[in-house]
């Protein structure tokens, strides 16, 4: 049997210890509570926001198709990392089979690049309603939503191969413990003891292509979109078009700020420490927050929920 301080430059670990916060024992209660409730309400939201999109007519415009798959998207995300958190936290043994942490990262990047493209779709989807209103049935038609969203999937696929490929490679000399609460590319890179130069660069520009370009869409849609709100004359004009904006502005930035912190800085100053909590941020608080966004913000979801409430109610009636 394999001891921790064997060489594993002859075959892959058996499994990985994820530290978590191990390291701090009175924080895993709280946390592990703090997680199940997230994880919860993550489910019931983004569950109702797909229920939401699919069963109710109003509801089947190109926002609602993009906002479908973000509800989906989180979801798995959620899914592909919380419950494997909730285990270690709930035992005394905190692993993962090197099997289980390639498929989790490789899920998890997968989904990451595939959100950072949807979110681009959806400012392009806004930028046409409010900047060329008169023609957003022609230009934003099913379709075209159906080729950005299989855009979206597949590019992130891709995105993922390349990591995966580069990093099952990668040798660990019997080093077995990641600090982190999941199996993540930057934590596994840092783990490996081999040159890892080719990785940092391969990760950087695939991140800088696939974060950056998508941003700098965002900003340029809200761009012009800011351009065309200040020139309606009425304040309520305005209003109303800025609050059909802030939902997905609110899910950009809280989707974007941790990703920009955790994957654009230079590996010299990348700190385990401080990205595995960056890394909880935005795979759990983030997906558990973005149903909340989009239901309170949005009198069409709000309007469709209370109409799925209401049929339900008359269904359990009888």
């Amino acid at each position: 049997m394999r001891t921790n301080n064997q060489s594993f430059l002859g075959g892959a670990p058996a499994d990985f210890i994820l530290l978590g916060v191990s390291d701090r024992p009175w924080l895993e209660l709280p946390l592990f509570a703090v997680l199940l409730v997230s994880y919860v309400l993550a489910m019931l939201g983004n569950i109702a926001i797909i229920l939401l999109s699919r069963l109710d007519p109003q509801l089947h415009g190109p926002m609602y198709i993009f906002l479908s798959h973000l509800s989906f998207l989180d979801l798995c995300y959620t899914t592909t990392t919380v419950p494997q958190m909730l285990v270690n936290m709930g035992s005394s043994r905190k692993t993962i089979s090197y099997g289980g942490c390639t498929v989790q990262y490789s899920i998890f990047h997968w989904l990451g690049c595939t959100e950072c493209i949807i979110l681009a779709a959806m400012a392009l989807d806004r930028y046409v309603a409010i900047c060329e209103p008169l023609r957003y049935v022609l230009i934003m038609h099913r379709p075209l939503c159906q080729q950005l969203v299989a855009v979206a999937w597949l590019s992130g696929f891709g995105n993922s191969l390349v990591q995966v490929v580069l990093t099952v490679q990668l040798p660990f000399c019997g080093r077995q413990v990641l600090n982190n609460f999941f199996c993540e590319v930057p934590a596994m890179i840092k783990l490996s003891c081999a040159d890892t130069a080719v990785n940092n660069a391969t990760l950087a520009v695939l991140v800088a292509f696939f974060v950056l370009v998508p941003l700098a869409l965002i900003l340029l849609s809200y761009g012009f979109i800011a351009r065309a709100v200040l020139r309606i004359q009425s304040s309520k004009g305005r209003h109303k078009a800025f609050g059909t904006c802030s939902s997905h502005l609110v899910v950009v930035c809280l989707f974007y700020l941790p990703a920009i912190y955790m994957y654009l800085q230079p590996p010299s100053s990348y700190s385990q420490e401080q990205g595995k909590f960056i890394s909880l941020f935005y795979s759990i608080i983030t997906p558990t927050l973005n149903p909340f966004i989009y239901t309170l913000r949005n009198k069409e979801v709000k309007g469709a929920l209370r109409r799925l409430l209401a049929r339900a109610w008359r269904l359990c009636r009888g």
